[in-house]
């Protein structure tokens, strides 16, 4: 059984943490934006959803199956690639490796035509690239607790994810100017073909593959003290991967209820948050009267007050510990959700919706930190990849409230007071569970 137990805290101290580490692995997350903001959400998947491949919203359909295909591999396999590069201690070499991949199938997508036959490929691409872009992250964020201290990790952590929604912002803004925005685009580059989206993606798989270099080439030289090796580790069998894994799973429970009640909660209240983006420039178009050619600067503003709550976040995570900043950060969700709820006009939406925004940081922040100070660098990629596991298998949950209350209601207003129903029921699963910073009782026995 591979050992879950031991806890970042009580581990031997790390060495200082170096500026250079932590700086080239946040250069990841910058990097990454071209992937998530660029690839998936903004740009390329809308083209993906387009009337040139259908205009029966064939595209949106089968994205979304090509989505549910990926996130069932992901939950399935994911914890298995963590533990087996806890295992073989090469995790800065899987990273390298699955961003590689993910810069390959972001790539390859300058292939996809506005034409219904290319519409499979696309999706197959996107979607490959969405499996593999979650094995990097694993590694990724495994690798957060060997570049950190227990006094550094929510600070690391917050920087992390504040330079990713800032590296989307610019990015956003570079791909708008230079090839999609005006009559004209960079390198003469026209709009016959959808070149001009076509070669977002080149542009993406370049930015990506330039950020992402420093931490593989930074950890990989970094001789006898980034990676942990386990002398002489026995190789296992996918199949015993597995039964370990259950095994795992089964010690958490027993033994690691505080580690296992983590997981369930934050799997349900970072469904909730990811709803936040995902409908917010839906709800802020068809209910509170935004112009569509204005939502872009939405959601550079929300991109740029999260990740101002993922730096403060961060900060105050290191002096008064995880939960606290997730606590405080779920309820400032719930009470400008309702006030978004009761009010009407793009001002009201504006504001509150920013507000909204500025908490969606600190709780991806703290939840990637808190998880970090329960694990120790020998298993944090198995843990990791549980994260990510639990965080698939309830991902049905929010769409499936919003549909079953839009459905019901037949106002999409109703997306709201769904999302605020997911992050209410996340708050109180967290709710009795101990911070591993400020609580004796989380120690392991």
């Amino acid at each position: 059984m591979s050992d879950a137990s031991t806890a970042h805290t009580a581990q031997p101290p790390n060495p200082r943490v170096k500026r250079t580490h932590v700086t080239a692995w946040a250069m990841w997350d910058w990097g990454s934006a071209a992937f998530n903001a660029v690839m998936i959400t903004f740009v390329f998947g809308t083209y993906l959803a387009s009337d040139a491949f259908g205009a029966d919203d064939r595209g949106t359909s089968w994205l979304a199956a090509g989505n549910a295909i990926a996130g069932v591999v992901i939950a399935l396999t994911a914890p298995v690639i963590g533990q087996r590069a806890d295992r073989d201690g090469r995790r800065s070499l899987w990273l390298g490796v699955n961003t590689a991949l993910v810069i390959l199938t972001t790539a390859a997508c300058f292939f996809v035509q506005p034409d219904e036959s290319f519409l499979l490929l696309g999706v197959i691409l996107l979607s490959a690239g969405n499996v593999f872009f979650e094995f990097a992250e694993v590694q990724y964020n495994a690798m957060m607790v060997k570049i950190s201290s227990p006094s550094t990790i929510g600070r690391i952590s917050g920087l992390g994810w504040g330079a990713g929604y800032l590296g989307g912002i610019f990015l956003l803004l570079l791909v708008y100017v230079g090839f999609i925005g005006g009559d004209s685009h960079w390198f003469g580059i026209a709009d016959d073909d959808a070149m001009n989206i076509r070669v977002v993606a080149l542009f993406a798989a370049c930015w990506f593959l330039i950020f992402a270099l420093p931490v593989v080439i930074v950890m990989r030289t970094r001789k006898g003290a980034t990676e942990p090796k386990e002398p002489q580790a026995e190789r296992v069998s996918i199949a015993q991967s597995y039964r370990q894994l259950l095994g795992t799973i089964a010690n958490l429970w027993k033994h690691e209820r505080n580690t296992f009640w983590f997981l369930v909660s934050s799997a349900v209240f970072r469904d909730g948050v990811g709803a936040v983006f995902a409908y917010g420039a839906i709800l802020g178009t068809t209910v509170y009267g935004v112009d569509p050619g204005d939502i872009l600067f939405f959601g550079i503003g929300a991109n740029v007050v999260a990740a101002a709550g993922a730096f403060l976040g961060g900060l105050f995570d290191d002096r008064f510990g995880p939960k606290r900043i997730i606590v405080v950060s779920l309820l400032g969700l719930v009470l400008s959700a309702a006030i978004v709820f009761v009010q009407d006009g793009t001002v009201a939406f504006w504001i509150w919706g920013l507000f909204l925004c500025f908490f969606v940081g600190p709780v991806q922040s703290s939840s990637r930190a808190f998880l970090g100070r329960l694990t120790s660098h020998q298993t944090a990629g198995e843990i990791y990849g549980l994260y990510a596991t639990t965080g698939r298998s309830v991902s049905f949950l929010t769409p499936a409230l919003i549909a079953l209350f839009v459905g019901l209601s037949g106002e999409s207003r109703m997306m709201v007071p769904a999302i605020l129903l997911v992050l209410v029921a996340g708050l109180i699963l967290l709710w009795p569970v101990s911070d591993p910073k400020t609580s004796a009782s989380e120690r392991r026995k």
